[in-house]
């Protein structure tokens, strides 16, 4: 009978801890900011269908970075368990400490068990209240830790490097739009050069307390974050004009004509012929300005009756 390798537990939890944060660092990182009026997630991902950022009930929001099938399992039974406490006993029982609690305890236990790997995910979990005072934002860690941040945090791919930057340009208590900006250019920060994110490759969600639904989450779509960024990532319109443009042509509605351009026709005539010997359009004789016809001399008076003079003839109608 062969005998098991023998590891000592601070050795496999060490080798479990290391395997999930290799696993962590290999995603792209996940931005949780503090503004006016909410909290925002900001993240840089290209798929439209995989979603890092969710909701989870009311006033409360998911986020998550590493493997994307470990981390929806997880959002799929915070949602469960967030409907069922929401149902069996009223909504205001369902609280972020609450859900974040139950994460906690469900990273912790399989982390600890050695019959499956870890999982290598890190969550945010945040819950917003009446006031920027009662706002809670939760950072989960894949052995089970919570911590409670404050202002901004960020998870994943290089953490460091963003959590830097922000801690150079992050005001508390700024808009929505200036938080944004703050949150993107920290995401497009590295230590060799920054680069600049498109808009369709962010995905950007925030949980907004001035709505007026019961429902707080609200996610950014590509045409509100162009606006806000400056129609970042778009393609820019050719400002030239082309060479064979007339000059006086601008836009026109359609199927009226140029009176600047000579070769405008109305719709369907036939452009004129090119001359054969020198390429050129013909020119049109100069018309001359119409002229009235001449009026034409009244008739002569009729002459007085003659004795023997037959009377004119009658028209029908005519009395």
């Amino acid at each position: 009978m062969s005998m098991p390798f023998y590891v000592s537990p601070e050795q496999l939890m060490k080798d479990r801890a290391d395997f999930a944060r290799k696993g962590i660092a290999r995603g792209r990182s996940v931005i949780a900011v503090q503004y006016a009026d909410g909290v925002l997630f900001v993240s840089e991902n290209p798929s439209q269908a995989l979603h890092k950022v969710s909701e989870i009930y009311d006033r409360i929001a998911f986020a998550a970075v590493g493997r994307y099938n470990e981390f929806e399992n997880l959002r799929i039974a915070g949602v469960r368990l967030a409907d069922m406490r929401g149902y069996a006993y009223d909504r205001r029982d369902v609280t972020g400490r609450g859900l974040a609690n139950a994460y906690a305890q469900t990273l912790g236990t399989i982390f600890s068990s050695g019959g499956e790997k870890p999982y290598e995910v890190e969550i945010f979990v945040a819950e917003i209240g009446d006031a920027a005072e009662d706002d809670q934002l939760y950072r989960l860690t894949y052995d089970g830790q919570v911590a409670d941040e404050h202002g901004y945090a960020v998870m994943g791919g290089a953490a460091d490097v963003v959590a830097g930057h922000l801690a150079q340009h992050y005001v508390a208590g700024a808009s929505l739009e200036d938080t944004l900006r703050v949150a993107v250019a920290a995401l497009g920060h590295s230590e060799s050069e920054d680069r600049v994110i498109p808009a369709g490759d962010l995905e950007v969600a925030a949980l907004d307390r001035t709505r007026t639904q019961p429902r707080k989450f609200l996610r950014l779509r590509a045409a509100r974050l162009a606006e806000i960024l400056g129609g970042r990532g778009a393609e820019e319109a050719d400002e030239t004009a082309p060479e064979d443009a007339v000059a006086g042509s601008g836009p026109r509605q359609s199927g009226q004509d140029d009176p600047a351009d000579p070769t405008d026709q109305v719709s369907g005539a036939t452009p004129p012929l090119e001359d054969p010997v020198t390429g050129e359009p013909p020119v049109a004789p100069p018309v001359a300005p119409p002229v009235a016809p001449p009026v034409a001399p009244p008739p002569p008076a009729p002459e007085p009756d003659q004795p023997g003079t037959p009377p004119p003839p009658t028209e029908p109608g005519q009395v």
